[in-house]
């Protein structure tokens, strides 16, 4: 159980010790977001965030990121409207050395005056990153509209403007007023002694911080109850509508933020919601509905946000009133929100998995929600939740004479305020019928440890007479399983015939199968308070579960008969075709990736690699079930089958449960198709894609490595150094330079080769310095001999994070599943820190030799 303590200082301490990895996670919790800015601090709270890894009196530049990198670790930050996070998880034998690093950045911060400068042209790149968004400037809208006296109205990253005027001795006002210890919460959880970890915070945090006294921090305007209807629709340039209905709700600690939360889960979360399924999977009437209860220090909202084509709008927002409306006037079915209570239940157990999940929650409700004692407070007030109470708290907000509509169209949609505002009006007057009633068994008591029984230690593989493979790995530490079913295919068995049949094939798998329809399958996966979903690769395709272990009979039945005897139903299939041709059609919206699959067409020729993953709008109109039937019975064949579970399960009995679903021998697989050759290369390649954005997006890259190759492991290495806070691309081109907010290398490894790659997002009129730039830093990788301290610093952090990585079941049933498919075998992950220790200096520069090659690498340019 978490404790607290609270230091002479004033500063609290919240620690919990878990052992189930060898991993810690650290964060400070700083009482004080955009919302605690006076509007002459707009967008400090944010900067502050930037500015405490620039440097100290002990670190230097970019010291504070290479000292937790170099041991294995991670170190970030967020903020918020209540509260900044300054986050550390690492390795636990060097535990202490990254509270160190943590300790010194908030309470020794440099803030540099050139520094300083330099961050907020960083700043900018990222306010202009933002406004490519369309979801970012909806939200921004939406804000603005709903919070026009109280700070929340504001951006927490700021306006451009604003943030250009911050000063030096600004930025050290704004620190010297939140950033005191009476105002701090460090959150520590993982592998660690609790009384250790307590003398550790009492050394590096505890003490007299120096702080000149201050005036108490200004209190906050209120803002006023809506007295009216508010609205605020906007044409933009965007390809489909981003709208948003809200209504006002009280703060994080008022007696109704449970049964608001419940009530966000009913109408509109998960493919079993109302609305979900209601505007959404019955009536097509927009591609993507959800409510959230955002319950924030101060009061809050209650929103219904929906993405739609033009041409639905108007009905689809009709439609979502209506479905909030029938929680005003009819009960909802106590089955119902029995399955919600436990899925919220249930969080409480996935949140265990990881250090850093759990340490966020603890931090939350010490610095935010009133306290540690608040979280039993919330989840018994959960548990009070009757289907009375729900439609109490819905009559007491959904206020459709006072609430807020605020949206981006694209230009010429066919919806105005008159009718945004006629549709609440009839929404508030009218009794709406009820919706189709809904029978679930409620589900059984939770438990929040794993079995009792010793976990048997190691791997359990076998090789079924069908051909499947099945790997069972025994873990404890909390009662969850996961599956992970993987077959060779996706993007690399298309042509361009029928690209997009994967992606298809994965948005339907899961609606329906020969004794549940898709509904029958959404409220199943509710009900066992679980996760159920696919995802169509480049090299493979996989069908994907996470349950409470409890469930695991009725689980792994579902799960294998959606793998086995998915339906195809016209219907489904004609539903999830149309919103793939959406996503198709508005996929300039997100210029990120389209300068990818640029990239993609640019180096690949004639592999299917170069194809887009969602596909292209001919093909995938042309597709129909028995298409994708047949692709399922050729290569979804168990004879490929590779079937990974992880957690609390009995490997016996899962064996036993594999050999009966996959175990018999059927007609057997389609032979894979054969690849295509790629051309040879004939000078660089470049391509260029005008989006009239405000940033312009670049990737640089050239071919890789396959899963199989050796040399993988340096060029892994590689681009770890190029990489993350302390990589050479961020301390160059951001740091020193402020040329983007967004700047990685990466590596995509393939069945076939694939490539290695640079991406930047940065304005239009720094692109020549910024490609000059980029081709510096990998000329200097294939000239000089990286250090032997660079060098361990890249190889320590990849162990660090691999181990951070795997901390979920999830993620180690998907390693087992993919290395066992590509070949690679189920021990494969073993070897892992042997070959990346292994690696030398030589091997770095050996491995850009021979992949960085200007003569054979391809530019994707997308922006203005």
């Amino acid at each position: 159980m978490p404790s607290r303590a609270r230091l002479a200082n004033g500063l609290t301490v919240v620690t919990h010790p878990q052992r189930a990895a060898p991993v810690v996670a650290f964060q400070v919790w700083v009482k004080a977001g955009s919302g605690d800015e006076t509007p002459d601090e707009v967008g400090l709270a944010h900067l502050h965030e930037h500015m405490l890894f620039k440097g100290t009196a002990r670190r230097g530049l970019g010291e504070i990121a290479r000292s937790v990198e170099a041991h294995g670790g991670e170190i970030n930050a967020w903020t918020s409207f209540d509260q900044t996070v300054y986050h550390v998880v690492m390795a636990s034998r060097h535990a202490r050395a990254g509270l160190d690093v943590l300790a010194d950045a908030v309470r020794h911060s440099a803030f540099d005056a050139s520094e300083l400068s330099r961050e907020i042209e960083v700043v900018c790149e990222e306010i202009k990153r933002s406004l490519d968004m369309p979801s970012r400037r909806a939200s921004k809208a939406l804000f603005a509209l709903a919070f026009q006296s109280h700070p929340y109205g504001r951006p927490v990253i700021g306006f451009e403007e604003a943030v250009r005027a911050h000063t030096r001795e600004r930025v050290l006002g704004f620190y010297r007023k939140h950033y005191r210890p009476e105002n701090l919460v460090l959150s520590a959880v993982g592998d660690f002694d609790e009384a250790e970890a307590r003398r550790w915070a009492e050394e590096l945090f505890g003490g007299d911080w120096g702080l000149p006294p201050v005036a108490k921090a200004d209190t906050r305007p209120k803002e006023p109850a809506f007295d009216g209807v508010r609205v605020g629709l906007t044409e933009d340039e965007v390809k489909e509508a981003w709208l948003h209905v809200a209504f006002q709700i009280p703060g994080v600690q008022h007696p109704d933020t449970a049964a608001l939360d419940v009530l966000a889960m009913v109408a509109g979360q998960g493919d079993a919601s109302r609305l979900s399924l209601e505007v959404k999977r019955k009536r097509a009437l927009a591609k993507d509905v959800n409510t959230w209860a955002w319950t924030p220090k101060e009061p809050g909202l209650f929103a219904a946000s929906l993405v739609a084509p033009p041409e639905t709008l108007a009905e689809g927002f009709d439609a979502t009133a209506r479905v909030l409306a029938s929680l005003t006037a009819v009960e909802a079915e106590p089955d119902e929100v029995e399955t919600v209570k436990a899925l919220i239940e249930a969080e409480a157990v996935y949140q265990r998995e990881t250090v850093q999940g759990l340490a966020r929650k603890l931090g939350y409700y010490e610095a935010v929600a009133g306290g540690l004692e608040r979280e039993a407070a919330y989840y018994e007030a959960v548990a009070q939740v009757t289907p009375a109470r729900l439609r109490e708290v819905a009559q007491r907000y959904f206020t459709f004479e006072r609430a807020v509509v605020s949206g981006l169209l694209p230009k010429g949609a066919p919806f105005t305020e008159a009718q945004a505002r006629e549709v609440l009006s009839r929404a508030g007057k009218e009794r709406p019928a009820p919706l189709p009633q809904r029978k679930l068994p409620a589900p059984s008591p939770l438990r929040l440890t794993g079995s009792s029984r010793a976990a048997k230690p190691g791997l359990t593989v076998e090789q079924l007479p069908g051909g499947a493979t099945v790997v069972v790995r025994e873990e404890r530490a909390v009662p969850l399983f996961a599956l992970r079913a993987t077959w060779p295919g996706g993007l690399r068995y298309e042509t361009s015939a029928d690209n997009g049949l994967t992606a298809l094939l994965a948005r339907t798998l899961t609606r329906g199968t020969a004794s549940l329809d898709a509904e029958q399958v959404s409220h199943l996966v509710d009900r066992l308070a679980g996760a159920l979903s696919t995802i169509a690769g480049r090299s493979s395709m996989s069908l994907r579960g996470e349950f409470l272990s409890k469930h695991f009979e009725r689980a792994f039945e579902l799960f294998a008969e959606v793998a086995t005897r998915p339906a195809f139903l016209e219907s489904e299939v004609a539903r999830e075709q149309k919103l793939q041709l959406h996503d198709i059609a508005t996929r300039e919206d997100r210029p990120s990736s389209v300068a990818f699959e640029v990239f993609h067409k640019t180096l690949f020729r004639a592999h299917p690699y170069r194809l887009a993953l969602q596909g292209e709008a001919e093909p995938v109109k042309a597709l129909t079930p028995a298409a994708l039937a047949a692709y399922h019975q050729k290569y979804l064949d168990p004879s490929q089958l590779t079937l990974a579970v992880v957690g609390d399960v009995d490997s016996d009995v899962v064996l036993e449960r594999v050999r009966a679903a996959f175990g018999k021998q059927g007609e057997g697989a389609a032979l894979p198709p054969v690849m295509p050759v790629e051309p040879g290369w004939d000078g660089a390649r470049q391509a260029r894609r005008q989006l009239q954005k405000a940033q312009t997006h670049l990737v640089l890259g050239f071919p890789g490595a396959r899963v199989t190759d050796a040399w993988r492991r340096p060029l892994l290495v590689l681009q770890t150094m190029l990489s993350g806070q302390s990589g050479r691309l961020f301390l160059e081109l951001r740091d020193k330079r402020s040329m983007a907010y967004s700047v990685s290398a990466l590596v995509m490894e393939g069945v076939d080769p694939g490539y290695f790659a640079l991406y930047m997002g940065t304005s239009p009129e720094k692109v020549d310095a910024a490609l000059e730039g980029m081709r510096g830093e990998l000329a200097k990788l294939r000239e000089e001999l990286v250090s032997e301290a660079e060098l361990a610093r890249a190889k320590e952090h990849l162990l660090g994070t691999h181990d951070i990585g795997l901390q979920r079941n999830g993620a180690r049933a998907a390693v087992l599943a993919l290395d066992t498919c590509y070949g690679l075998g189920p021990d494969n992950d073993a070897r892992y820190g042997e070959e990346i220790s292994a690696v030398t200096a030589e091997a770095v520069r050996e491995v850009a030799r021979r992949v960085i090659d200007f003569e054979r690498s391809a530019l994707a340019v997308v922006g203005p």
